[in-house]
């Protein structure tokens, strides 16, 4: 597919493979009514030490979830050349417009990037994003680390995640850097929807790829801003980039091992949660009451756990819309 392809019109402006350490931008030419020769300036650090692996790590996939940009910005100032063994490429927003926006989807074309792999290089911004790095970076990476939580619509217990593949020596090594990442809780996550999603489009070329859901709401809290530092961290000892002995802490690992997981609201209204994130819940037990947000004298909608386990996650907003994911239950693997 990628000989059929033109390049990608992004360019770094600092060298990728050079020893030392840079701060620069990947620029992506977008001509618009307030700029007609402008470009869309993607921050990112380059770090090159010692022969090694490389790591890719990112935040901001979607633009308001913050816990992996303020960690990555962290990293990026912090970390010397002469400790690195490998190279790490550090792209805190990866999703700039949208992470300036503060929006999950990009504000220029409406597209979620998370569903936009593997792009277009001749396609909208959005879109050549994702080719760049379906193209370029992940190429590059031997591990790559992809930072998300809740963003303004979802709430999570924090939990560091891989998926179920087909190879299985990729699925124990991603596993591996999941518990190695350190979160309160681990997951083998079943995704609602990963058609286009970046890490569909990283596993499939045999990555070692972490990703993490750390809290939620539209904003970061102190802990699941430490839950982010630390598990980077720690990640990046056991891939071998930094030296140093991990921080570790207990690790529920959690198991999500059917659709029957997901919980979808049957009707719109305000919501009233009858369980906590991180309570366990026996199959039938009410989760929630959804009650009428227009008139008075109407039973609420009571809406029952299909399965045991944790609630992981709900619906953040107080008001929900039919179809919305307003829970989700994970069960402890033993």
């Amino acid at each position: 597919m990628s000989r059929s392809l033109p390049p990608n019109p992004i360019r770094p402006t600092v060298s990728l493979d050079a020893p030392g350490k840079r701060h620069g931008f990947l620029a992506l030419p977008h001509s618009r009514n307030d700029s007609a020769w402008g470009s869309v300036m993607i921050p990112i650090c380059v770090v090159v030490g010692a022969p090694g692996p490389t790591a890719l790590l990112t935040g901001a996939n979607h633009g308001d979830e913050y816990e992996g940009p303020i960690a990555l910005q962290a990293l990026a100032a912090e970390v010397r050349a002469e400790e690195v063994h490998g190279r790490l490429l550090i792209v805190p927003a990866m999703n700039l417009p949208a992470f300036r926006a503060g929006t999950r989807v990009s504000p220029i074309d409406g597209v979620n990037l998370n569903r936009a792999f593997p792009g277009d290089p001749r396609g909208s911004v959005t879109q050549k994003i994702a080719d760049y790095f379906q193209r370029v970076l992940v190429p590059m990476a031997d591990l790559v680390v992809d930072f998300h939580s809740g963003g303004k619509t979802l709430d999570f217990l924090p939990f560091a995640c891989g998926h179920v593949l087909e190879d299985a020596a990729q699925q124990a090594a991603c596993e591996a850097a999941v518990r190695a990442f350190n979160a309160p809780y681990s997951m083998i996550l079943r995704e609602i929807d990963s058609v286009g999603m970046y890490d569909s489009a990283v596993e499939a070329q045999g990555k070692v790829f972490v990703t993490t859901e750390l809290g939620g709401g539209g904003t970061a809290t102190a802990r699941s801003s430490r839950i982010a530092h630390r598990g980077l961290r720690n990640v990046l000892i056991h891939g071998g980039f930094l030296e140093g002995k991990p921080d570790v802490v207990p690790s529920v690992m959690l198991d999500m091992p059917g659709d029957d997981c997901y919980h979808m609201a049957p009707t719109a209204g305000l919501v009233e949660p009858l369980v906590d994130l991180g309570e366990p819940v026996r199959a039938g037990d009410p989760l929630a009451r959804i009650w009428s947000a227009e008139r008075t004298g109407v039973a609420p909608v009571i809406v029952e756990a299909r399965r045991a386990g944790l609630l992981v996650a709900r619906h953040f907003p107080g008001l929900v819309q039919l179809g919305d994911c307003l829970a989700v239950l994970a069960e402890v693997r033993g």
